[in-house]
């Protein structure tokens, strides 16, 4: 299926993809202009960018990466050294990456794999400040030429010319969460950093062997550091595709309520969507999302232990008793998994009322009280239950601070002030 040129929203993906699309066009006139140089040196590096986008791939279901084609590009953008007469402008490192990546991303676009144009111009973007901020640091004439103060002054230039790019693409990140998640900016860069810092800083330094590499040994250079960069990606790869699986495993763990009729079709999905949402609101980080949304999929598997079915899944008709003991079967079943145990805890007190549980216990995950405001909202609201937003904040509102933790109403209350609707 067909997933390409996706923008999203109409915001700041296009004026990303403006900026990009203006950034490669003029730095394609000025090289065509001045000419190329060093011909051989912009053909290898322009096809490992091409081979790079080629096989870029999703880790993380936000965005697709593609660790080849951004270390080839950051290499590019800083050649220096005995191997290379003339090196590359700036113009000419941003007109190479940008043709490079448009002929990578083609023969995904016919095949009709998923790209996104919106993170390729990022990507553009962030080479293109690694390539300014090297050129201003390194003068043309500096290379390795064996002499300490050279080769320390070229390997500072590097590290910033890194820095830069990752800087860059995580405030552009940032503000993209904020606008299309509603996350506080903060949060969202603090996330994007952690990100550079795993992901970003490894293709950088890719980047940096690559580009001293081909400077001390030529051309011989680039296959040495790429094969260990092309196994580096088979193994995420592999990771990615278990996680594809993990989460089709959850999701149909999910759907058991449902067929058993412990809850109401799809009551588990909306849950879990409003659940993320309150949960961007928050600023949790990236692992306690995917934790949150597992836990509110899994909410109610402990129902399965019940004797009857709530009426159209409603669990809030249930005595106390009756959910408690379902949350604590259910956190049971969700540990003998043996690697969902933070999910499993939040699943226990995902039923506890806030002024017995979360507001004399610290220990109990902030999570918990997000499942349980996101489960009582979609069943007042949700599916067959007839409610106004409005009516049903009414209603959670009379249990905060007894039944409801008052940080999460009030995410809530800012959630659907902006339009939520399941």
């Amino acid at each position: 299926m067909t997933e390409g040129l996706e923008l999203r929203r109409m915001g700041s993906g296009v004026v990303i993809v403006v900026a990009g699309a203006a950034l490669a066009f003029v730095a394609i006139i000025m090289t065509a202009r001045r000419g190329m140089t060093e011909w051989s040196f912009a053909l290898t590096f322009g096809a490992l960018i091409a081979i790079g986008e080629m096989v870029q791939f999703r880790v993380d279901r936000s965005r697709n990466r593609a660790p080849i084609a951004t270390s080839a590009a950051l290499g590019y953008a800083m050649l220096r050294g005995p191997s290379v007469a003339i090196p590359p402008d700036v113009a000419q490192i941003v007109a190479v990456t940008a043709v490079a990546t448009v002929a990578g991303i083609l023969p995904r676009a016919i095949a009709g794999l998923w790209w996104d144009v919106v993170v390729s111009c990022r990507r553009g973007v962030s080479v293109a400040c690694a390539a300014a901020v090297f050129a201003a640091l390194a003068p043309r004439d500096l290379a390795w030429t064996g002499r300490w103060q050279d080769a320390l002054w070229l390997a500072g230039a590097m590290m910033a010319a890194v820095l830069s790019a990752g800087i860059s693409d995580a405030l552009i990140g940032a503000g993209q969460a904020t606008e299309r998640y509603n996350r506080p900016f903060p949060a969202a860069l603090r996330d994007e950093l952690a990100v550079m810092g795993r992901i970003g800083i490894a293709m950088g330094i890719s980047g940096i062997l690559l580009a001293s590499g081909t400077a001390l040994l030529g051309l011989w250079a680039p296959p040495l550091v790429v094969v260990p960069l092309f196994l580096t990606q088979f193994a995420f790869r592999r990771f990615a595709s278990a996680q594809r699986t993990y989460r089709t495993t959850v999701r149909s763990m999910a759907r058991s309520t449902e067929i058993a009729g412990f809850s109401s079709p799809g009551q588990n999905a909306r849950t879990a969507q409003l659940a993320v949402a309150l949960g961007h609101d928050l600023g949790l980080t990236p692992p306690r999302m995917e934790a949150l949304e597992y836990a509110a999929l899994l909410s109610g598997v402990g129902q399965l232990a019940l004797a009857d079915p709530s009426p159209g899944g409603a669990s809030l008709l249930r005595t106390r008793a009756e959910r408690q003991r379902a949350a604590e079967i259910g956190a049971s079943v969700i540990e003998r998994s043996g690697v969902l145990d933070h999910v499993a805890e939040i699943v226990r007190h995902s039923n506890d009322p806030y002024r017995q549980g979360r507001a004399n216990n610290a220990s109990i995950p902030l999570e918990s009280g997000i499942v349980n405001v996101a489960l009582a909202y979609e069943q007042l609201v949700g599916e067959g239950t007839g409610q106004s937003p409005g009516k049903a904040m009414e209603s959670i509102g009379l249990g905060i601070g007894a039944e409801y933790d008052p940080v999460v109403v009030e995410s809530l209350r800012r959630v659907i002030g902006r339009g939520f609707r399941f």
